[in-house]
């Protein structure tokens, strides 16, 4: 006989359950008693679930296609025609232990409403036999699919439904290890470049060659844009971020870690409003994270992430956010405001979700704009969301005592539809030029967007003047689309720059300064550049703040001076500070210069000369160094603290009871002269820099200094071991750690002259092969982020790029062998789970 279900959930509270990866060391999971009163979560039929949905007013839920026409999906793409193609992740969490998660179950299927009633009702699969895809983009005919670490080009080719071409477009799109922590996406952006969340790299395919770009880290599952182009995403505890300006940008300079305008926080709130008992949340025991109903309190699972651009909501509605948090069987609406360039959000419903089901299966896990203007709604149904590297045991049991590790193969797509009739089926693919120009007129964006797509993918030259013309008129959005068409097709003329940069709308004009660039390098000096200088006085401050990194660009003396003077209008403004700073890698001395010896000596502008006195120092060079003291002796003393100031970020300051972490000093070929003389200057504060700076400047023969350290050389079997290293760093770690290794904030912490990197090999690896997570302190400073696996690497490459590390940037520690790799692998092969500070500090070899 069964036992009742209450009995269930205390039996498996008291079994001896072997620990799970998702424990930590010490916590007491003990259940809160709310746990064993939540309500039965049975498996629904979608016309059941249908009736556990609450909207709000003016909504309604219709169901599009369910199991077992498709099962487990987690992305969609729909096509020029309408037809959505669906990724099905079947190999997720098939029991509370994840077995089958490497077997070939994943596929592509394709629906087709072909009686026009919103529901599915002929499918065929594309492409199946994938290990845990996680990301699909229909691009040039075919469709890219993310199966990590591959990223695929599938075409059919014989018109028969299927998949029969397989095309390698990366081999490093992520990995499988870490199924929570790695990339997905695969977003057409504005630009015209494809954009994924949790990784570096984004593509594009021109004339059939794929080319490769960087871009900023971001998000954890799930990537939008708004009208502007401007990427949105999230993390699981974090509900809304975003990237205001274009991440490139900030990457210019090695030497600077500008962050401001990159992944912005938009909603600070993490509180939820479920309208059922969430018990089976991962950290459901943590004081806080339920509350006393037993309703999930704050974010836990947000994603998938969607800027409604649609025309099927009312107009208030156009430009919100939209996001999925699955743990709360929720979707929250975020209203969105902006000033000045920069974007906040709130819960659009206080207290309350704009949907909310009382259905524990439902799993909402990303939302898409749809042809129709409708809210196309992602739900993978599967009872298990948590994967078992971070499954806590107090997880399993709620699972398991309550059934939810069954049945799988589950799973839903639903529109969300405004009192309003859904827009009409597209049929683009057969669309004439004319007609996919009109279409960038459409007031919903996913027309918009598909036909810029078919656009710049068909190339007609025939259609410049259409496309010119739109870009010349009055509507901000369409001239938008029109001029990135052109910009894509390779016909962007300087002419339509020109007159964009005339335009009444600010974000027009924005847009206009960046596709200036491509002219202004080759001719700086032209009419267009011009234009571009006489914004320095542009009323908005979001065009001044483009215009500052597009200055940047353009590396001539007159460009320096609008620097200047807009860093002096706004000296406190901080995103104007970094996108100049950004744009000045190698010219930093020569801007000091100009700084210190011109008008902004009374210190107006010590922002941007600290952020320029901290690059140079961030580049460890002595005669950069001795160039610096050069300049400021015989300055005003408040010059002088500045510059010392920025040689000085290079010492991490002491923690409060403990030593400051050791430094490694900074070596001149002799005493600076500069140096000595700025000893003499009679100043308190001048004199507490100074004497600073000297425990941490070194030459020979300097009184106290020990003999420099004899570094032993590498052989050939190292160099070469180090030169294949730098080239794996190149192209996998510098994306989030710098080339310069100094990373980048609130992404990867600093590992120049870090002990986490020259201490012992044994820890690299273990970080290499798992990955790491909770608090980790790194020259003095404590990060809390999440550093996944780098399963991409085999044995050989974590020996060339852990050699590459700990002998570049100065350091001088040994090289790693392979053999060595091998034996800590062996050591470690039954882990999953990332390591802890606390583990990897009693690793001693």
């Amino acid at each position: 006989m069964l036992l009742p279900r209450l009995g269930l959930v205390l039996l498996f509270s008291l079994l001896p359950c072997l620990a799970q990866n998702g424990d930590h060391a010490g916590e007491e999971q003990q259940a809160p008693a709310i746990a064993a009163k939540a309500p039965p979560a049975p498996p629904l039929t979608p016309a059941e679930a249908l009736k556990t949905f609450k909207l709000q007013p003016g909504f309604h839920m219709e169901l599009v296609a369910s199991e077992p026409m498709i099962e487990d999906p987690v992305a969609v793409a729909f096509d020029p025609d309408g037809k959505i193609f669906v990724l099905e992740m079947r190999g997720f969490m098939r029991d509370a232990d994840g077995n089958g998660q490497n077997d070939p179950l994943g596929r592509v299927t394709v629906l087709e409403d072909t009686d026009g009633d919103g529901e599915a009702d002929k499918s065929h699969v594309f492409v199946d036999g994938l290990v845990m895809p996680r990301a699909i983009a229909l691009v040039r005919g075919g469709l890219l699919v993310a199966e990590p670490p591959k990223l695929w080009f599938f075409r059919d080719t014989n018109g028969d439904g299927k998949a029969d071409e397989k095309i390698e477009v990366s081999s490093d799109y992520g990995s499988q290890e870490n199924p929570e922590h790695t990339s997905n996406g695969l977003m057409w952006g504005l630009d015209n470049w494809i954009y994924s969340a949790n990784h570096t790299i984004r593509y594009r395919n021109i004339n059939g060659t794929w080319e490769k770009g960087p871009t900023a880290f971001g998000g954890q599952w799930g990537i939008s844009q708004d009208d502007y182009g401007r990427i949105f995403h999230n993390s699981n505890s974090d509900p809304l971020r975003a990237d205001l300006i274009p991440s490139q940008y900030l990457a210019r300079n090695p030497y600077f870690r500008a962050t401001a305008g990159v992944n912005v926080q938009i909603e600070r709130s993490l509180a939820v409003w479920p309208i059922r008992p969430n018990p089976g949340v991962n950290r459901g025991y943590q004081k806080g994270q339920l509350r006393e109903d037993g309703t999930l309190a704050t974010f836990t699972g947000a994603c998938g992430p969607c800027i409604y651009r649609g025309d099927n909501f009312p107009s208030q509605y156009r430009g919100s956010a939209f996001l999925c948090e699955p743990t709360g069987n929720i979707i929250r609406s975020e209203q969105l405001t902006e000033k000045d360039g920069l974007v906040s959000g709130t819960n659009a419903f206080e207290h309350n979700e704009f949907l909310a089901s009382t259905d524990e299966r439902f799993r909402p896990v990303n939302l898409y704009t749809g042809p129709d203007g409708c809210l196309y709604v992602v739900d993978m149904y599967h009872g298990i969301l948590q994967h078992r590297i971070y499954l806590t045991t107090y997880l399993r049991n709620q699972a398991l005592s309550r059934g939810l590790q069954s049945p799988v193969n589950l799973g839903r797509i639903y529109r969300i539809v405004s009192d309003q009739k859904p827009g009409p089926a597209p049929h683009l693919s057969s669309a004439s030029p004319a007609e996919l120009v009109k279409a960038l007129s459409n007031p919903n964006g996913w027309w918009r967007m598909t036909a810029q797509q078919l656009l710049v993918e068909r190339n007609d030259a025939a259609v410049g003047p259409a496309l010119e013309a739109l870009a010349r008129g009055s509507d901000a959005i369409p001239a938008l689309h029109a001029m990135w068409t052109l910009d894509g097709m390779r016909q962007l003329k300087e002419a339509i720059v020109v007159n964009a940069l005339s335009s009444r709308d600010p974000k027009l004009r924005v847009h206009a300064l960046r596709l200036s660039e491509q002219f202004l390098r080759n001719a700086p000096m032209g009419e267009l550049s011009k234009r571009v200088l006489a914004l320095t006085s542009d009323s908005a401050a979001e065009v001044r703040w483009q215009l500052m990194m597009t200055l940047g660009e353009i590396q001539t003396a007159d460009a320096e001076q609008a620097m200047l003077a807009l860093l002096k209008n706004e000296s406190s403004n901080v995103y104007l500070n970094e996108a100049a700073l950004s744009g000045v890698s190698g010219r930093e001395l020569q801007l000091i210069q100009k700084i210190v010896s011109g008008q902004a000596a009374d210190g107006s502008l010590k922002p941007i000369l600290l952020g320029l006195a901290k690059s140079v120092a961030n580049h460890r060079n002595a005669d950069m160094a001795d160039q610096l003291l050069t300049i400021a002796v015989d300055r005003d003393p408040r010059i002088q603290a500045t510059l010392l100031d920025g040689l000085l970020s290079l010492t991490p300051a002491a923690t409060k009871g403990k030593e400051p972490p050791k430094t490694k000093p900074l070596h001149f070929k002799a005493e600076p002269a500069a140096f000595l003389k700025l000893h003499d200057v009679k100043s308190p504060e001048i004199e507490r820099r100074v004497a600073k700076l000297d425990k941490f400047l070194i030459w020979p023969d300097k009184p106290g200094v020990p003999p420099e350290e004899i570094v032993k050389p590498l052989t050939k079997d190292e160099q070469a071991r180090f030169d294949a290293g730098k080239e794996l760093f190149t192209v996998t770690c510098a994306a989030c750690h710098q080339p310069h290794g100094l990373g980048q904030e609130g992404l990867a912490p600093p590992i120049a002259d870090s002990d986490w990197i020259t201490g012992p090999p044994g820890r690299l690896i273990r970080i290499v092969i798992n990955g790491v997570r909770g608090k980790i302190n790194v020259k003095g400073r404590t990060y809390e982020m999440e550093m996944p696996p780098l399963g991409v690497f085999d044995n050989d490459q974590i020996a060339q790029v852990l050699t590459y590390v700990r002998r570049e940037w100065g350091h001088t520690s040994s090289s790693v062998d392979t053999a060595f790799v091998n034996k800590v692998r062996e050591q470690t092969v039954k882990r999953e789970e990332a390591w802890t500070e606390g583990e990897l500090s009693k690793i001693a070899e």
